[in-house]
């Protein structure tokens, strides 16, 4: 009988064999990640957040904050918008409001008074902390004109707002915002806060409370105030040949400021070329591509809008004939 030979493989041949079916195996894997890595980016997991009023709910460091926006009717309004930005103020922020007025709480403060201050703490678009930069934004609060009230942001050893509160706790993601939570409650600003709060007007909030006019342009108004900067209060001290507003009597400096303001509302948009009417007397305005006023002061910002009027920047102290 023949005998059969049996056919040996050489090790070479194993050797191949083993590497590719490691090879088909490890492309097999792989294959099969990419098509589960495919199938959850077209059918994402979708995580639920919360609202800015549901978020602030669930946290007892905002509870009187929730008290406030229900009593002035704003959960729905706040609930309903998109893209944001809420400076939360804390528990701690609202009660020490609450001493400052002489009010025990939110029950002794009407839905007239809670909407305008609610509000202010409210912007009409979404800003994270990385993205907050010094100057004027804009709140949901209405102005004393067509336009909403500014809101004054300085980067100062953190996120500062109208000089006063500070962003404690920032970034805080809802389903419709943001949410920073702020240590102080922030009142609507008059002209004169606005000048305030922002340390380029040091040299002009002087002044006014020099001339005893502080009261006056914090009244109901509106008015309308071409702000000198610091720079140009020290230009004018050069001319004059003073040091400060110390060495100018009140006499000396109330018909200089009163020819700073105009009666109304006046945003930019409402300037035209010719005279305009201030409380001392008339300057000439020339609308081009710049604002400039009796020729050689020019405006250099503009619309910055208070509970009681409008702020605009001018580069030079205006002197009345």
């Amino acid at each position: 009988m023949h005998k059969q030979k049996l056919n040996k493989i050489k090790p070479k041949t194993m050797k191949t064999q083993l590497k590719k079916s490691a090879y088909l195996f490890v492309l097999s894997v792989v294959l099969f990640a990419s098509f589960t890595s495919c199938k959850e980016d077209e059918d994402p997991v979708v995580v639920q957040q919360k609202s800015i009023v549901e978020t602030a709910s669930s946290n007892s460091d905002f509870s009187i904050l929730v008290q406030a926006l229900q009593k002035a009717d704003l959960v729905t309004t706040i609930n309903n918008s998109t893209n944001l930005t809420v400076f939360a103020p804390t528990n701690s922020a609202f009660n020490a409001l609450f001493t400052k007025l002489g009010v025990t709480g939110i029950n002794d403060l009407s839905k007239e008074t809670l909407t305008p201050i609610l509000l202010y703490h409210v912007l009409g678009q979404k800003i994270t902390s990385s993205q907050i930069q010094n100057g004027y934004v804009y709140t949901l609060s209405p102005g004393a004109g067509a336009k909403t009230q500014a809101l004054y942001i300085k980067i100062d050893g953190g996120v500062k707002l109208n000089k006063t509160s500070k962003v404690v706790i920032p970034d805080i993601m809802t389903s419709n915002g943001i949410i920073h939570a702020i240590d102080q409650v922030i009142l609507p600003n008059t002209v004169v806060d606005i000048a305030s709060n922002n340390g380029d007007f040091s040299i002009l909030v002087e002044a006014v409370v020099k001339a005893d006019l502080a009261g006056t342009l914090s009244g109901a108004g509106p008015f309308t105030v071409f702000a000198p900067t610091n720079a140009a209060f020290q230009a004018l001290f050069t001319t004059l040949g003073v040091t400060g507003i110390k060495d100018l009597t009140k006499e000396q400096l109330t018909p200089i400021l009163l020819y700073h303001v105009v009666s109304g509302n006046v945003l930019s948009s409402q300037l035209q070329s010719g005279d305009v009417s201030t409380l001392n007397g008339k300057f000439k305005v020339a609308v081009g591509t710049q604002v400039t006023i009796n020729d050689n002061v020019k405006v250099v910002a503009v619309d910055v809008q208070g509970s009681n009027g409008a702020v605009h920047v001018i580069d030079k102290v205006l002197l009345p004939k």
